[in-house]
């Protein structure tokens, strides 16, 4: 087929035809393929289009975020997700389904936390692998994304992640590789930014080194919706499909490339083979049908499963029949249940907690907002409250984080709860009612207020019936099994990188190494309020008979309580002596299994060694390594509680002692302060600039620095849209468009206009921000009458190739 493809043809097949469609090539049989968000929802728009979450989009059903199913550690649940997610797809006509995003959460700020797994590659990466072995089962192709290093929103399509390998490679490509080797995805999305110098869709070592030599890999690379910078460098880089829509520009890009011996027709064929197996794939464009009740009741038992019961003081929980209850708080009546952005769907339905309690054995004597939304003072919902806590047995009180406070576009600037629901909370302490609190986030918060609640149960954003799942949880119909996925600090300050994050200038510096999460509070012993993998049950368990192999663990697991629940037992590796050989984390996750068991019952449990366990990447040698000697080896009930350790005297590839022993490093108690000489070190080469030069924008800046145009039009459009921007947030209700818009820089303005607007005419219109603006304007007439002309030309030649025109 690609014999019979024009050259013309060729270029265009590797750019979108629309926001959500792929090129077609009608002559040949081949169909444009529909690539649709879909982490946890399908999110089908079919008239108007946007990559924000903004027009509507076809009904689907809403699972829990990422966030919430990560805590599940189910491996087998996560596959029936991806399944039901596929399912729906295919009825929808989706070719694509773009997700799961894996992304490793270094820092509790991002904003787009919501929509990702975990802090630790292990279980992303497995998790992961099991949304896509669902997804493509039942037919489409999945997307994991984004590939990589994209953990803050802040200037997200313009910073440069700053990284030195050996941390590149273990902490923020392992999830990726496990995806990529287990899961087999039929395509990854690239992420906007930079990784150490070079766009992540034009970047060689990640997309061709990494991706397709070390991993195999061998499908398209679809760029994340206008993260295309230059098409022919992605091509001969690796990067296969631009996505949304650059209309002809990319395409004439390619073709005056190849003209001119700057780009081979070879290095183009190979992305075009790629596209072309994708197509082939995918078959005959396909509709289908779905079970929505029966998607609906996994949604909830997801959700249930998702839960985690943080606190549970005279074990207040389960609730008993009949038991009395005040419902207090906002998100009761108004569930948050989904985070805001590109993965923002239309659910099907969506039950609250008041009526899902209502409907439950439990008698609901009172309910009461408490608080407002927007976090504002409210006396009089603060006095209702406390009146109905007074005649109840039970508060439950629905608290969390509101829309404005986790988002796509914007990072989190502390991870407080608002200060009306705080004060809500100490006055229902004050009335001698126990409390149990329910928690609505996607992502971190601080508790100092811990100790004003009786139980605290956290939902997370269970999808559209969490509400429900939640309430098989209080009520006991559902023993919780949920393990925290990231950890809980304490307060923001000991957030390891809390120094260096988000990086608000042209880079985002890794300066913390390997040391996030609780591979940072476990090795500099630094207390938190929850740990990584923790969660508590209403069963107890006990560990016992631990037996450790060159091949794995087997220990015995015993459910010591009266009721039937789960455990997931977690295992830890670290080295024995580790001030001797090479530096690493106190200890790492290598495995998990999640086990259920009835009241009494023991269980033989085995959790394999593969070849991730005991492996680091030497930046000397260039390749992974396994250090000899003895190794620890703990079964866990989470981070800090490990129940069961043993050794392991392993064969390495280096011995204790060797130059690996060497490795550029730095003590874990010092990552929160790395002086520049230290990190240069570890990166093994100068850092780049943090700041801007001084000097006129480029296409690469993003629109906020028009705020510094020497053009006052620019200044003038810059102050408009942070006004714009301010409004929005002042009715609590988001503007994605606007952060969009902040953070774009301007050759992104060439990606998502469909060709109206052609890469030299956002040089033009660069010119003109910065002074000139006859000259611009000039120059910006110029290329739009070159890009219609050459825009023309090229359609008419793929409309009839082959004859003159």
């Amino acid at each position: 087929m690609i014999e019979n493809l024009s050259l013309e043809e060729k270029a265009a097949l590797l750019s979108g035809k629309t926001v959500w469609d792929s090129r077609d090539v009608p002559r040949l049989g081949i169909r444009s393929l529909v690539l649709t968000d879909g982490p946890h929802g399908v999110r089908r728009q079919t008239g108007s289009a946007d990559h924000l979450g903004i027009a509507a989009s076809l009904p689907a059903t809403c699972f829990p975020t990422a966030a919430a199913v990560a805590n599940t550690w189910d491996i087998e649940l996560v596959q029936e997700i991806g399944a039901a997610l596929g399912a729906e797809a295919t009825a929808q006509g989706v070719d694509v389904l773009l997700g799961p995003g894996l992304n490793i959460k270094r820092s509790p700020l991002c904003g787009r936390n919501f929509e990702y797994l975990s802090e630790d590659p292990h279980l992303a990466g497995h998790l992961a692998a099991a949304y896509v072995r669902g997804i493509q089962g039942a037919g489409p192709a999945a997307c994991p994304k984004h590939f990589a290093v994209n953990s803050q929103e802040l200037r997200r399509m313009t910073n440069d992640s700053v990284v030195d390998e050996r941390t590149l490679r273990e902490i923020y490509l392992t999830a990726f590789e496990i995806v990529v080797r287990e899961g087999r995805p039929a395509t990854v999305m690239s992420s906007y930014n930079k990784v150490n110098g070079t766009y992540a869709h034009e970047n060689a070592f990640l997309l061709q080194q990494v991706l397709r030599d070390e991993w195999g890999f061998d499908g398209p690379v679809v760029s994340d919706w206008g993260g295309g910078d230059d098409p022919v460098a992605a091509v001969r880089a690796g990067g296969t499909l631009e996505m949304p829509s650059p209309g002809m520009d990319s395409a004439l890009r390619i073709l005056e490339a190849v003209r001119r011996g700057e780009l081979t027709e070879a290095e183009l064929d190979v992305r075009v083979a790629e596209m072309l197996a994708l197509v082939e794939r995918s078959g005959p464009a396909r509709v289908g049908t779905y079970d929505d009740a029966a998607h609906h009741a996994l949604a909830r038992r997801a959700a249930a499963a998702s839960v985690v019961l943080l606190k549970n003081d005279d074990a207040l929980l389960p609730l008993a029949p009949a038991t009395r209850i005040a419902i207090v708080g906002d998100f009761a009546f108004v569930p948050r249940y989904q985070g805001a952005g590109s993965s923002q769907v239309n659910p099907t339905r969506v039950t609250d907690l008041v009526t899902a309690l209502g409907t439950s054995t439990l008698d609901v004597v009172a309910t009461a907002r408490g608080f407002r939304r927007d976090g504002g003072a409210d006396e009089a919902l603060l006095t209702e409250a406390v009146a109905a806590a007074r005649g109840a047995d039970v508060v439950v009180a629905h608290l969390g984080l509101d829309e404005l406070s986790e988002i796509e576009g914007r990072d989190r600037t502390d991870l407080r709860l608002p200060a009306a629901q705080l004060e809500l909370l100490a006055a229902l302490h004050d009335t001698g009612v126990p409390v149990v609190v329910v928690l609505a986030a996607g992502s971190v918060v601080e508790m100092p207020w811990l100790e004003a609640a009786t139980a605290v149960v956290h939902g997370f954003l269970g999808g559209q019936a969490g509400a429900e799942g939640m309430a098989d949880v209080l009520v006991g119909q559902v023993n919780p099994a949920g393990r925290l996925a990231e950890s809980y600090p304490v307060r923001l300050a000991d957030v390891p990188n809390v120094a260096y994050y988000p990086g608000d200038g042209p880079t985002a510096e890794y300066r913390e190494g390997l040391y996030i999460g609780y591979r940072y509070y476990a090795s500099a012993d630094v207390p938190v309020t929850f740990p990584f993998g923790f969660g508590l049950s209403y069963t107890t368990f006990a560990y016992d008979e631990l037996e450790v192999t060159p091949d794995g663990v087997t220990f015995t697991l015993e459910n010591t309580g009266t009721v039937a629940g789960a455990e997931v037992a977690q295992l830890y590796v670290g080295r024995a002596a580790h001030d001797d050989g090479v530096h690493r984390p106190v200890r790492e996750l290598k495995g998990f299994a999640r086990v259920s068991l009835e009241p009494g019952e023991r269980r033989r449990v085995r959790v394999a060694f593969d070849e991730r366990t005991f492996r680091h990447f030497d930046t000397r040698t260039g390749r992974w390594e396994v250090e000899g000697g003895t190794w620890t080896v703990a079964v866990a009930a989470n981070a800090t509680d490990l129940r069961l350790v043993g050794t392991l005297d392993v064969v390495g590839t280096v011995a204790v002692g060797s130059d690996a022993a060497t490795l550029p490093h730095y003590a874990a108690a010092d990552v929160r302060a790395v002086r520049d000489d230290e990190f240069e070190a570890l990166l093994g080469r100068p850092i780049p600039p943090a700041t801007r030069p001084v000097g006129p924008l480029d296409a690469n800046d993003p629109l906020a620095a028009l705020g510094h145009a020497a053009n006052p039009l620019g200044r003038l459009a810059y102050r408009v849209l942070v006004a714009l921007m301010a409004r929005a947030d002042r009715k609590g209700t988001p503007d994605l468009n606007l952060l969009f818009l902040y953070g774009m820089p301007f050759r992104a303005i060439a990606k998502m206009t469909n060709g109206v607007v052609s890469t030299q005419m956002v040089d033009a219109l660069v010119l003109a921000v910065n002074g000139h603006g006859f000259r611009g304007l000039g120059r910006f007439v110029a290329a739009y009458v070159r890009n219609v002309r050459a825009t023309r030309a090229l359609r008419r030649e793929l409309a009839s190739p082959g004859v003159p025109h």
